[in-house]
């Protein structure tokens, strides 16, 4: 391949939209709902422990537990509704179908491994490799349940049914804070993999 069609590549992929307007917008809109979700509802646990350890006061959100319940419902709201758009958006666009799919578990073992040996290439940042279609796809799932999980909770006796399906309103509680735990989890891989690859938080940010 000639000098002039590589530079030309280069230069088509430099220009190229690598995330959509709408992903960029409900992805900082998800990215602040999170947050406050997370920090608020580490101080609704802290009023009623499922385990023998509390959160600090200095990385929980409301101040006490009628604050924390506002805040934590205030971005319920955020959450679910533009979580909804976004799975309307990538299901309409065909997104989801072009960025997470196929995915074999051959695939995610010889990606995890090029990972772990610092050999997994990120040129080409419009594509995702098998590690992130898992991470990516199974966070969709996560944050599918936690909203349900949490749902039941909220309104254990109008949804019953809901809540008998997560196995009652204590056993729901354990899957809602599990979910959490998946989500902080995903969040610190996340952010190390926007810190040790920039351009793909510039993508995030300008679009490409």
């Amino acid at each position: 391949m000639s000098t002039i069609a590589v530079n030309d590549q280069h230069a088509a992929r430099a220009t190229r939209v690598i995330q959509p307007g709408w992903v960029r917008v409900m992805h900082w809109i998800n990215a602040v709902a999170i947050g406050l979700m997370v920090t608020s509802g580490w101080q609704i646990y802290n009023a009623s422990p499922l385990f023998g350890f509390s959160f600090s006061s200095s990385i929980t959100l409301g101040g006490w537990l009628a604050g924390a319940l506002l805040w934590h419902f205030a971005a319920m709201w955020l959450l679910m509704v533009n979580g909804l758009f976004y799975l309307a958006f990538g299901l309409a666009t065909g997104r989801f179908r072009k960025k997470l799919l196929p995915i074999t578990p051959s695939a995610v073992i010889a990606d995890t491994r090029a990972a772990l040996t610092f050999k997994l290439s990120h040129d080409d940042l419009g594509r995702y490799n098998s590690v992130q279609k898992l991470l990516y796809g199974g966070i969709i799932v996560v944050g599918i349940v936690i909203v349900l999980s949490g749902l039941s909770i909220w309104k254990p006796v109008q949804l019953q049914y809901l809540t008998a399906l997560f196995g009652g309103y204590d056993f729901a509680r354990y899957v809602h804070f599990a979910c959490m735990a998946a989500i902080c989890g995903f969040l610190v891989v996340h952010v190390a993999l926007a810190l040790l690859v920039p351009k793909s938080l510039r993508a995030m940010i300008i679009g490409r």
